[in-house]
Order: C-alpha cells, then sequence, then structure tokens
C-alpha cells in the first residue's frame, strides 16, 4: 500500500512524503518540498534510515530516526527532524486507512 502525507512545519516549509508500505515495513520512502538542506545527501540519508523501518512507529521515534541519519554539520532550512516526522506519519496512516 502506498500513503502520501504532507505537512506545514510553522513558520517554515511545506515537507511531503510518499511512503510505500508492505509486512508493516517502509519499503519506499520519498521525502521532498520547498525546504532546503545542507549538505545535499542529507535528504537521501534520511530516506534510507526510514526504509526498512516498522510502519508502526510513532512521531516521537520517527523523528529519533531521522535526527540519528542526518550526517554531522547538516543545517536545515525550513524544515526539522519533526516536520518530517510529521510528514512519514500521515503518510503512513493515510496509507493504511486506504
Amino acid at each position: 500500500m502506498h500513503g502520501h502525507g504532507e505537512y506545514k512545519v510553522p513558520g517554515g516549509k511545506l515537507v511531503v512524503a510518499d511512503v510505500a508500505i508492505a509486512a508493516g515495513r517502509m519499503v519506499e520512502v520519498a521525502l521532498s518540498g520547498d525546504f532546503f538542506l545542507e549538505p545535499d545527501t542529507a535528504l537521501a540519508a534520511i530516506n534510507a534510515a526510514l526504509h526498512g523501518q516498522s510502519s508502526g512507529l510513532e512521531q516521537a521515534a520517527l523523528t529519533g530516526i531521522i535526527e540519528r541519519a542526518l550526517p554531522p554539520g547538516t543545517r536545515m532550512f525550513g524544515v526539522n527532524a519533526e516536520g518530517f516526522a510529521v510528514a512519514v506519519r500521515r503518510a503512513i496512516d493515510a496509507g493504511e486507512g486506504a
């Protein structure tokens, strides 16, 4: 199943998450939006860290996974780890509710 979630970070930018779920795991995660990350590899690191994780994880757990995935010195503009986690959780919920 596939889910799509969006979240507008208060005072920040839009985060979009598209998540494919199989056997209770995130098998495909694609985050996008109008935010900026430095280094450019940070977004790929977040997507990779979420791949294979349980679709049952709460927002706080997702936030922790995202924070730990960030390369040292990552700078985020218009977004934060919690914003990514909210969008991912919304995508999961949308996919499971479909």
